[in-house]
């Protein structure tokens, strides 16, 4: 057979050097995209035959070896259009299902979702968030439950995707209000099952339903499965969710790490297995949506902590989240290599790695560990602490050692601290104090200059594309973010191919219906957060953490008088204590200028206004608060105490 040359035919279009030349266009007549062309009839096709694509000639009407690979590169082309876009397998096109966020869409943390249809709903995650400073004597916030408790009669269940404490940390006091089957997978319930200790509510774990992955189980009009990721901590899940309406996927938190620490990657087949069946909607962790390429494997932290252990000379005291059995599996995998024993100092940092082992999630010999106050007796170069704090919490650990309050650890000029974390948003200045009085004892520090002493646990931007291009939805609704993340979240998505009108961006309380049809907004549902004090493990009613925000901005004034109602004046003089409003080597000259502000007032006052103490009260508050405000620019609580004669 003639060899074909593509390349541009002499000019007279004659034969060069036993080639034969065509030209590239479409021939005239040929077939439509997608059509099948029948081969013509009383023809001898003996040397075209099919599996020798190269035999037969070639002509102007497309015939031949160049008619059929035409012909393939449509059949391929639709092939891809195929692939790409999203199965029309979505169910009953008169059914759908509805998606409240009740946190996690306004903030970083705070985890809580409400999955609906007409006689069922299941809630996923119940997590906590951190109080912003001002909070004052708050230590968490947890979720407003009051949308719950509406529609308690529905929920046939409540399902978590992994331990982390923004996903689990509300569930116990959901639980003291209101109670349902509560599905997830070993270590998160276990952790869960913890806290239940905690709050004495033991009784709760009849509750708890162990799942296996890769098997849908039926809760309500609902089954869900378990879908293997990975992510900071063990036994992370998505969620498939089919419902009549379709199924919908929701990622949980996750990053695609293809050499995670245990040796199991994301479950990318199941996840292409619904992709191919066909997916209604895809929810999908925002979190990292503005990280460029792919996050780093947790496996690469390992080697960091090989260096810095291979250089330290004293003691190392590591410091990273508690949940994080894998990043501490790894240093306590250095500590071996370096000859160095473990002792494991702070509440939750214990409980969850003793967890973790119980469970068979990580694997050490017993005789590495040792009991923190037998590191006084260890020679520094043999001993490795690993602790809670890294967010820079005042009641943790790291943070007592930092200001040599800790009962067994006094941080030396020869340790090496490592700080295997990043700062949650809202913890920069907590973590800023820490590191800044560790500076001052000495010690070596690792953390930011680092870049691979910590990994995220969330999907960059590529991972992100991956999972869209695997499940193949037909609508997408970002969560896991602020606002600005599920935005960027929202052109991530868009560049995938994902139409912008199919791609909601809600808020917290906003509630969305899916269906066949389309997606639409359709109400709001009650949202908001609770304050809890965790020294009593008890809710903070709203008007106290105000009047401290009050207090610490505005300040108080505290006035103590006595009133004689016949002669219209004050019978003594009055009481001022004033806190928070102004120096105290002014404090006399400030008393004695409000002194005359109450005799001017008790002097105003009309005898049959004596008759309703409360209005006179609400009258001198509104008097004093005008004065200051016009010599101090502040409104601070007034706390008025009178007596008439």
């Amino acid at each position: 057979m003639d060899e074909i040359n593509t390349e541009a035919p002499p000019k007279d279009g004659a034969q060069d050097g036993g080639k034969r030349w065509r030209n590239k266009r479409t021939p005239r007549g040929g077939k439509r995209m997608g059509e099948v062309k029948e081969a013509p009839k009383n023809r001898d096709h003996s040397e075209n035959r099919v599996g020798d694509p190269f035999s037969g000639g070639v002509n102007r009407n497309g015939e031949g070896w160049f008619g059929r690979m035409r012909d393939a590169i449509t059949a391929n082309k639709k092939s891809h259009e195929e692939r790409l876009g999203c199965y029309m397998n979505f169910g009953s096109k008169e059914k759908s299902i509805r998606f409240a966020p009740l946190g996690g869409l306004d903030q970083i943390g705070g985890n809580i979702a409400v999955f609906e249809t007409e006689k069922s709903a299941i809630i996923v995650d119940v997590g906590m968030s951190f109080p912003t400073p001002e909070m004052h004597g708050v230590d968490i916030l947890i979720p407003d439950f009051s949308y719950l408790h509406a529609i308690k009669d529905k929920i046939a269940g409540i399902v978590i995707t992994h331990a982390h404490e923004d996903h689990i940390g509300a569930v116990p006091y959901l639980f003291k209000e209101l109670q349902a089957p509560l599905y997830g997978t070993p270590l998160p319930l276990a952790m869960i099952g913890s806290k239940f200790d905690e709050h004495k509510i033991i009784a709760h774990k009849n509750f708890f339903r162990f799942v296996e992955k890769r098997k849908p189980v039926k809760i309500g009009d609902f089954e869900v499965e378990w879908i293997h990721m990975t992510h900071s901590v063990i036994d992370a899940c998505s969620l498939a969710i089919t419902t009549e309406a379709g199924t919908v996927i929701h990622t949980g938190d996750f990053k695609l790490d293809n050499s995670p620490i245990d040796g199991f990657p994301p479950d990318y087949h199941r996840l292409a297995y619904y992709g191919e069946r066909g997916v209604l909607a895809l929810f999908s962790d925002s979190t990292n949506s503005f990280n460029l390429g792919m996050t780093k494997s947790e496996s690469i932290v390992g080697k960091t902590f090989d260096d810095l252990f291979s250089k330290a000379k004293g003691r190392v005291i590591m410091s990273t989240f508690s949940s994080n059995s894998h990043r501490i599996a790894q240093a306590i995998d250095s500590a071996r290599k370096f000859g160095r024993k473990v002792a494991v100092i702070g509440r939750s940092m214990e409980k969850n790695l003793s967890l973790a082992m119980e469970l068979e999630y990580v694997k050490f010999d017993q005789k590495i560990f040792i009991d923190a106050h037998e590191v006084a007796k260890m020679p520094d170069s043999e001993v490795l602490v690993i602790t809670t704090g890294s967010q820079g919490e005042n009641q943790a650990a790291l943070f007592r050692m930092s200001i040599n309050e800790h009962r067994h650890i006094h941080i030396k000029p020869t340790d090496t601290i490592v700080i295997s974390a990043k700062a949650i948003p809202g913890n920069e200045a907590s973590i800023s104090t820490v590191v800044n009085q560790i500076a001052k004892s000495g010690a070596t520090i690792a953390y930011q200059e680092f870049s691979e002493i910590h990994v995220s646990g969330h999907a960059a931007q590529e991972e992100q594309k991956m999972m869209i291009r695997l499940i193949k939805p037909r609508f997408f609704i970002p969560v896991h973010g602020e606002c600005q993340h599920l935005l960027k979240h929202k052109e991530t998505a868009i560049s995938c191919g994902i139409p912008e009108r199919n791609i909601a961006v809600i808020e917290d309380g906003e509630q969305i219906d899916i269906s066949a049809q389309g997606i639409r907004k359709i109400r709001g549902v009650r949202c908001g957060k609770t304050f809890i004090d965790n020294q009593i493990n008890r809710e903070v009613e709203s008007d106290v953490v105000y009047d401290r925000q009050n207090l610490a901005k505005e300040g108080i004034i505290v006035l103590i008088m006595q009133i004689d109602k016949k002669e219209q004046k004050l019978s003594t003089k009055p009481s001022v204590m004033s806190y928070g409003l102004v120096a105290q080597k002014r404090e006399r000259a400030f008393n004695k200028e409000l002194e005359g502000v109450l005799d001017s007032f008790v002097r105003g006052i009309r005898p049959e206004e004596y008759g309703n103490m409360k209005m006179i009260e609400n009258n001198l508050r509104q008097a004093m608060k005008k004065h200051i405000f016009r010599s101090l620019k502040r409104y601070p609580i007034i706390v008025p105490n009178i007596f008439v004669q």
